[in-house]
């Protein structure tokens, strides 16, 4: 941090609190929530006409999703707790019922 913005710093925190109306300096990076990090994989030839044959019965599946919750499925029921894997899971439990 460079000086000018150190003193700016201490004179904002000098300031009465009516005249901090802008603190614009002060905001966090925003974060992005739906990271996607892409993977490629060899799968067995069953596993791929499986997944061939659900999307061309499921139109709103692709192989994206297909995959991105069988991960789900397999983390979930493996133990873990993290709670946008449950989310995903139980999301996609209820997209496979609906026809």
């Amino acid at each position: 941090m460079e000086l000018n913005q150190l003193e700016s710093l201490t004179e904002v925190s000098d300031a009465p609190l009516e005249s901090l109306t802008e603190v614009s300096d002060l905001s966090l990076p925003e974060i992005e929530i739906n990271e996607c990090i892409s993977i490629e994989t060899e799968i067995p030839e069953a596993l791929y006409q499986g997944m061939k044959e659900f999307i061309g019965d499921n139109p709103n599946w692709d192989q994206y999703s297909v995959m991105s919750s069988a991960l789900a499925n397999f983390l979930f029921q493996s133990g873990c707790d993290d709670r946008s894997v449950t989310e995903r899971y139980l999301n996609d439990l209820f997209k496979l019922s609906n026809p």
